[in-house]
Order: C-alpha cells, then structure tokens, then sequence
C-alpha cells in the first residue's frame, strides 16, 4: 500500500545527492517544503504511462523499474532505477504539458522522495551551478542509453548478457568476483531485449565453458579477462561511468539489483 507523507524542512537529506548539492540552505529549505516521501510495495505502481507528470523522483531504497506495454501486450523494460538515482526529471524542459512516457513499478519495497518539477525549476533558475549538474546527470544517461542501444542492436544475445555482467563491476577488477542478482528473471531478459529461456541457455552455455559459474542467485565471474575478450576488451576498459556507481564500494562480493532466478 502506498504512503506518502510531506518532508521536514531541517532534513538535510537532499544535501547528501549530488544534483542538490549546491544549493545553499535557503534553496534548500524551498525545495524541500515541495516534496514527500512515498513507499511502494513490490509490484505496486508509481505512476503510468501518459500520466501528467507533475514530479521528478530520487530513489533512496529499493528499485523501480520504467517500462512500456507493447500492442501484443509484452512488457519491454527500458530502465532500471537504482537507489541514489533520478528519473523524470527531464520532463521539466517540456514546453508543452508533460506526461510520464513510461509506466514505473516498484521490483521491491521502495522509498522516494517525490520533487515538485515547478518548485525545483524555480531554484535552477537561481543556480548556475546546479544547472550543470543536472545537465551533466542527463548527459550520463544519455551517453549510457546510446551505448545501450549500441550493444542491443549490434550485438547477439551472449555479447549483451557478458555485457550487463561485466559492466556491475569496477574496471579495476580482474580476479574472479561474486554478483548477488536479486532482480526476476524476466525483467533482465527484458531489459537485454531477449527471451527468459534465451537467457537461461545463455548463462548455461557460458557455465560450460568455464567462464562462470551459476548458484542460486550468485554468478560467479571465474574468468574475467575470458569474458572481456568475449567484447573486445570492454567494458571496464572504457571511460564511461558505471551505471551503479556504489557498487565500486564492493570487492570480494558484488551486490547487483538486478537478478536472475
């Protein structure tokens, strides 16, 4: 079930987010008298598609996933959301009234903290500095979905998943490394654009050789350097940022929200 509940302005918890992280306690205090926190349930929704949208969101815990429904009723995931991450916020800039253009579940129990798109357009208009860091924000993802789309449309089944497996580690890593996936199988293959069963054959092909090895919701990297050959020496070898930046804090076992089981 949902709750939402209004934000105390002493709460110094946006100052910890990169993207609020110059605005000076006056801004602060405006920008946190419009917003609320909202819990949701797993699989209960935030919002749908074509739905007007009137805030941005930062996940702090659990994960949402953006999504859209084909005509044939398929879901194609086209994001996962992480906690520290935040998403509609690019709906600002639409001149004409804005709609979500995804549907947004909740994959588990999740918390957000829902900012009013007005309220906070007001403060960039104050600060220069806070502007570039949106910017800078919106020009990750965007970097990161053409790079996606690089690999979804260029590249085969195996290349995409030995992709999405290398690319939760940091680029320092080249020992053997443990993934704890924790996210249904459904919406991975969703999200690689391929069929569960494909996936499945996929992970199976690479445990025979040798490359990793699957238990319950751990896989097991065995052989790093093997896998990144398998693309060409990327990723890790790139310059482009981890798409969960606080898994650089992991090393001998790597927490990835996004699983197979």
């Amino acid at each position: 079930m949902t709750q939402t509940t209004s934000r105390d302005e002493s709460d110094p918890v946006l100052k910890q987010y990169e993207i609020f992280a110059d605005l000076d306690d006056q801004q602060l205090s405006r920008l946190q008298a419009s917003t609320s926190i909202r819990c949701l349930d797993k699989c209960e929704r935030l919002f749908e598609q074509g739905q007007p949208a009137k805030f941005f969101y930062l996940l702090r815990h659990g994960q949402i996933k953006l999504y859209r429904i084909s005509r044939e009723g398929e879901e194609k995931v086209m994001e996962l959301v992480h906690p520290g991450q935040t998403f509609a916020e690019n709906l600002m800039f639409d001149e004409n009234t804005p709609v979500y253009p995804t549907h947004a579940d909740a994959v588990d129990p999740s918390e957000l903290i829902c900012i009013e798109q007005r309220a906070f357009m007001s403060i960039l208009a104050e600060s220069l500095s806070t502007c570039f860091r949106l910017m800078n924000s919106m020009n990750r993802r965007l970097q990161r979905h053409i790079e996606e789309i690089d690999h979804l449309t260029l590249h085969d089944a195996t290349h995409r998943l030995v992709f999405f497996l290398l690319d939760q580690l940091p680029k320092d890593i080249n020992h053997s490394a443990t993934i704890y996936l924790t996210t249904p199988k459904y919406i991975i293959a969703s999200r690689l654009s391929i069929m569960p069963e494909t996936l499945s054959r996929t992970l199976k092909r690479l445990e025979r050789q040798g490359l990793i090895a699957v238990c319950g919701q751990n896989v097991v990297l065995l052989d790093i350097p093997a896998l990144r050959a398998r693309l060409g020496g990327e990723p890790g070898e790139n310059a482009s940022a981890p798409a969960w930046p606080d898994l650089a804090q992991q090393v001998s076992t790597l927490h990835l929200h996004e699983c197979i089981r």
